[in-house]
């Protein structure tokens, strides 16, 4: 029986599925509960069925044994009752309590003046002791209990003494009463256990609610490490959840220790291979002619998609580290200011705006990566200003907007310049890859580069990044 529950309540979670933890614990909580308590209330109302129709048998065989005692017999045998002993429900018209006393010979039966008019008439009788138990339609429809016994009496105006006359005593109940007492029993067994069933789902609501707060404190830590709040899990958990704490703050502390160990390979790379790049270029410089002229193009292109490269795996490396957060407002502040001085000469004015609040989620040197390319390259085409302005976004991102009053690009030019990075004019100093790296790490933080027309007429650069509160 209780493996038939087992896989019952198995097969009903699987076609539920709950995705909560929580919902599955409530709701296998309840189905034991509803099963227990079902089991419990049909065993209490049986019991309570059978006591109830004990107690009624009893009572009638207590009228019967009554009727028989005030049954007194004449010499010949005709049988009189003595009021005294009798039950007076005997006496109510249809008052649900019944006698008749019929003889064996087929004579006319005697009965109870509750009974008025009818004559009992029992079906299915079964023996139990020398006593007949059966049922019985009564006055007005109702359902009656008949007991009967069977009872001989001497006659004495004969001269044989066996010489018997006998009589089947009958004793019926309406039974009424007795199924409203156990309707009664039943509805108040219900409600009861309803309520009952209510308050221990409501008990074990809050048992898993408590129970499941410090998976909910795991899950807030691990927000704020994703924000950048805190470095690690901090707080006291039970010793269930204090494994998982655990590892999860190795798991972190091996991420970035991976990340800063491929962040010191890139630089060592760099480092590498920029420095034979400068001695061929060096070498070129001081052996001018043709020859020295292909090294020093193909120098500059190698040096260009270095930079490039090595860019995008850095920041590849560091886009998915738990715990980044930059607030944007000091890095364009400071990228400004460095870059008033590098275009002193030129006098270029650089105006930032940005929210005191607004933060990066991302390392502070991807994100003066971006922003420098995109200032740097705004001065070194404006005529004597540089706008910069930072704001959220609707959602999770942030925008940041640099505008110049240089001559601006074309639509098809700003097209060649962000797919291949390809310099539109070599007067001006530079890589040509500016833009398109830019392009490249906002990619790796799921973020965009678009470039338009700006209001004072030179090139406009939005950049959208994922931002935090």
């Amino acid at each position: 029986m209780a493996l038939a529950i087992a896989s019952t309540i198995r097969r009903l979670l699987a076609k539920t599925k709950p995705d909560s933890l929580a919902a599955r614990l409530i709701l296998a909580a309840a189905v034991w509960t509803m099963i227990g308590m079902a089991a419990g209330g049909y065993v209490l109302s049986a019991s309570f069925t059978s006591a109830v129709k004990d107690n009624f048998d009893t009572s009638l065989q207590v009228d019967l044994d009554g009727m028989i005692a005030a049954a007194e017999p004449d010499p010949n045998g005709t049988v009189t009752l003595q009021d005294r002993f009798l039950n007076r429900r005997f006496a109510r018209a249809y008052s649900g309590l019944y006698f008749q006393i019929r003889p064996v010979n087929g004579e006319a039966p005697q009965i109870s003046h509750s009974l008025l008019d009818h004559t009992l008439h029992p079906s299915g009788m079964k023996d139990a002791g020398g006593v007949s138990w059966g049922y019985a339609d009564g006055p007005e429809n109702q359902k009656l209990r008949v007991l009967a016994r069977r009872v001989s009496f001497g006659i004495s105006a004969t001269p044989d003494p066996h010489d018997l006359r006998a009589y089947t005593f009958m004793v019926a109940g309406d039974m009424s009463s007795l199924d409203n007492e156990i309707a009664e029993f039943n509805g108040t067994l219900f409600w009861s256990f309803g309520a009952l069933f209510a308050g221990f789902v409501a008990a074990v609501f809050l048992q898993v609610r408590i129970g499941l707060q410090p998976l909910r404190r795991v899950r807030e830590s691990l927000a704020r490490i994703r924000s950048g709040e805190a470095p690690r899990l901090e707080g006291h958990f039970p010793k269930e959840i204090a494994p998982l704490a655990v590892e999860l703050n190795s798991l972190i502390e091996h991420s970035a220790e991976v990340v800063g160990r491929a962040r010191t390979h890139v630089s060592n790379l760099a480092h590498q291979l920029k420095t034979p790049l400068t001695v061929l270029a060096t070498e070129a410089e001081a052996n001018p002619g043709p020859f020295a002229d292909t090294v020093r193009r193909q120098v500059t292109a190698m040096r260009r998609q270095v930079d490039h490269y090595l860019t995008r795996a850095r920041t590849a490396g560091a886009v998915n580290v738990l715990g980044n957060r930059t607030r944007v407002g000091p890095v364009l502040e400071d990228l400004a200011r460095v870059l008033r001085r590098i275009h002193a000469e030129r006098g270029i004015a650089i105006a930032v705006t940005c929210p005191p609040d607004l933060c990066f989620r991302g390392e502070r040197q991807d994100l003066e990566e971006m922003a420098g390319n995109l200032i740097d390259n705004a001065c070194k085409w404006a005529h004597g200003r540089v706008e910069v302005a930072a704001g959220r976004e609707p959602g999770a991102s942030l925008r940041i907007v640099v505008e110049d009053d240089g001559p601006g690009l074309g639509a098809g030019d700003r097209a060649r310049v962000m797919e291949r990075g390809e310099r539109l004019d070599e007067s001006v100093p530079g890589s040509g890859l500016g833009l398109s790296i830019v392009r490249d790490i906002a990619k790796l933080y799921g973020g965009g580069l678009e470039l338009g027309r700006a209001g004072m007429g030179g090139l406009s650069a939005v950049l959208t990044l994922p931002a935090l509160g």
